[in-house]
């Protein structure tokens, strides 16, 4: 009797023991694989597609539990993506990739945000100069971070070497070239120009580097080598929920502002929606228009790198087929890369 009563209670556990272990299961494949993706600089509308994907759930609905960290100026993405501190990131155009690749970096570039240089090169209209050729002879401020090489190539479609004039690096603020202190500045077109703007700062001479047949990329998402062989799933998840947000965001900039304005309480909501409008025309001005959210245009990658040689910026080519991968994009559902 007390043989058959402990006979049923075993089994009684282990049954228990099995529908847990089984629930237990359940729970642990159906829970969000949690990934992380380091920006290039504080939370700003910049990276509002994040931002929505986040906001919005798409990440989720993905299976992923996104982390979004902000960067800042002591912060270097290819790094802590290359250490895999962090899963993805958003880098800088292709000759970061390059770079990165360069110093032996394992980066992979699987989507790029930006499908034209978001870089201008700005002059007082009170300073005379109205052409590349003005520039001889004046001094010119530029980040040494890339924008440099596309600033030579326009120089080098008119004949007009860097030596030519003096080039210094650029301050953190546009202050020193209001006040005079050089005669040319780099501005981004969602940033430092729309900055320009809200000063009052607008009789400018614009000099646009697609204008002399320059274009760029910029903004890359990137992930560890590593990591896309290991988990190509939740690398593609990554990528189709990204640019879903994206398209939500410039189809809903309103919302969209909202959502970044609540990762950035302090930051100025009016320079905000400025930015969107500004990164609207850069996310959509690929080779196919507004089809192409986020495509890596290997084109362009090949002529960077052309350029970057010619500068003395790399020392041998980079292998293209292990730095950028046009697969995931390629896989990305059309509609969630499309307006």
């Amino acid at each position: 009797m007390i043989q058959g009563q402990l006979i049923r209670s075993l089994r009684g556990l282990f049954a228990a023991t099995v529908v847990l272990s089984i629930l237990a299961h359940s729970v642990a494949a159906s829970a969000d694989e949690k990934v992380s993706v380091r920006l290039r600089w504080l939370p700003q509308a910049q990276f509002a597609g994040y931002y929505v994907a986040k906001a919005k759930g798409f990440y989720k609905d993905k299976g992923l539990d996104v982390t979004i960290n902000p960067g800042g100026p002591n912060i270097t993405v290819e790094t802590l993506v290359g250490s895999g501190a962090d899963t993805f990131g958003v880098g800088g155009g292709p000759e970061a990739m390059l770079y990165a690749r360069e110093k032996g970096l394992p980066l992979i570039c699987i989507g790029m945000t930006l499908q034209q240089s978001p870089h201008v090169f700005v002059a007082l209209k009170k300073s005379g100069i109205k052409t590349l050729a003005d520039f001889k002879g004046k001094k010119v401020s530029t980040w040494f971070t890339g924008a440099q090489y596309t600033l030579y190539a326009m120089l080098a479609t008119q004949g007009i070497k860097p030596s030519d004039m003096t080039i210094v690096p650029q301050a953190a603020t546009m202050t020193p070239f209001v006040d005079g202190e050089f005669q040319v500045a780099t501005a981004t077109r969602y940033n430092e120009f729309v900055t320009l703007q809200e000063q009052g700062v607008t009789d400018l001479t614009v000099f646009k580097p697609a204008d002399f047949g320059v274009t760029a990329q910029a903004d890359s998402i990137v992930t560890n080598e590593a990591f896309l062989k290991a988990h190509p799933d939740q690398v593609q998840a990554f990528l189709d929920a990204t640019l879903e947000g994206w398209k939500y965001a410039l189809q809903h900039k309103a919302e969209a502002i909202d959502i970044v304005m609540a990762a950035a309480p302090g930051a100025n909501k009016a320079h905000q929606v400025a930015m969107l409008n500004q990164l609207d025309g850069l996310i959509t001005a690929g080779k196919d228009g507004n089809k192409g959210i986020g495509r890596i245009d290997m084109d362009i990658v090949k002529t960077i790198q052309a350029r970057l040689i010619k500068y003395d910026a790399l020392k041998k080519p980079v292998d293209l087929n292990a730095a950028f991968d046009t697969s995931v994009w390629d896989k990305v559902p059309a509609e969630d890369k499309s307006l």
